[in-house]
């Protein structure tokens, strides 16, 4: 743990970590109480394509509908609202996703533009089904021996009539931490696609057999040469379904200053103080990752405030 930096991301303030839906995962095999449930007029239904979301006119909310106004698709059981009232049962009142074949049109709308627009219910709604919607979408044929798979489960699981092999949703575990070093500032980078001014904490995915601080050494010494000591803090998480990931915010403590960054996936990488970010995005000249991402929040958590300024 660090042992004298205390830094930390506001609670509450992760905007893909938000959930209210209990997920009710012991349903998801009891096909009497599903179709019992799908078939209850207050049970709400929303509608996915892609990676994209069916929204209202004014696209800051989901588009919520009944059973009977839902179009054919993969029926997915997200949970129970226990928290709305009694619904179809005393357990509250029952919400499903449909993922349809569709090209998304201008009533749908993606993660990075609803992200922080919506409510705590409806965003743990679009995380969980825009995770599966992409794991469904590459995995209609069983890795195992190539036959077309089989929804089961709610939407939760692909069975393999071939093989019998079972297929399970995956989240890749992905590190993104804040570097600083003994006179606190904060390393940041800039990946080559990117333009000029755009900067953002490390991040990389988890290896096999990797612990996850470990992967936090890697990674920061990989992109940027420079090297990080013992003090590595958990700082939170979040789900980023685009398409599989799962981001662990870690706060890390830098032992060695020299940048040689690998050209590859950093083309830039500076340390800053506080003074200099707050200079570079008030001049418009550094733009920060957006406000629903970890790493804007573990910048903010490192510099005390929040910052304006955003991709």
């Amino acid at each position: 743990m660090l042992s004298h930096v205390a830094y930390s991301i506001a609670p509450g303030s992760l905007a893909l970590s938000r959930s209210v839906l209990d997920r009710a995962a012991d349903r998801r095999r009891d096909d009497a109480w599903l179709e019992k449930a799908w078939a209850a007029p207050d049970t709400q239904v929303t509608v996915v394509a892609g990676d994209q979301l069916q929204v209202i006119d004014d696209r800051t909310a989901l588009r919520l509908i009944s059973p009977s106004e839902a179009p054919p698709g993969t029926r997915v059981f997200l949970g129970i609202d226990r928290e709305s009232g009694a619904g179809q049962t005393a357990e509250g009142r029952a919400v499903f996703a449909v993922v349809v074949a569709d090209e998304p049109d201008e009533s749908y709308a993606g993660l990075r533009e609803l992200g922080a627009l919506l409510n705590d219910r409806e965003a743990g709604m679009a995380v969980h089904i825009v995770g599966l919607a992409n794991w469904h979408a590459v995995h209609t044929h069983c890795g195992n021996c190539g036959e077309h798979t089989v929804v089961t489960e709610a939407g939760h699981v692909r069975d393999c009539p071939g093989c019998g092999m079972r297929h399970f949703p995956r989240s890749d575990p992905a590190i993104i931490v804040l570097v600083t070093d003994d006179q606190d500032r904060a390393l940041l980078g800039r990946n080559g696609a990117w333009p000029e001014g755009r900067y953002s904490t490390l991040a990389g995915f988890v290896e096999p057999g990797e612990s996850l601080e470990a992967a936090v050494r890697r990674e920061v010494l990989e992109e940027t040469g420079v090297t990080v000591g013992p003090e590595v803090a958990y700082a939170g998480s979040q789900p980023w379904p685009l398409p599989s990931s799962l981001m662990l915010g870690f706060y890390a403590k830098a032992t060695s200053t020299d940048i040689e960054v690998d050209a590859d996936e950093i083309a830039e990488a500076k340390w800053f103080t506080r003074e200099d970010l707050r200079a570079l995005v008030d001049a418009g000249t550094m733009a920060l990752p957006g406000n629903i991402s970890i790493s804007r929040r573990l910048i903010e958590g490192w510099y005390g405030s929040g910052l304006s300024g955003s991709w």
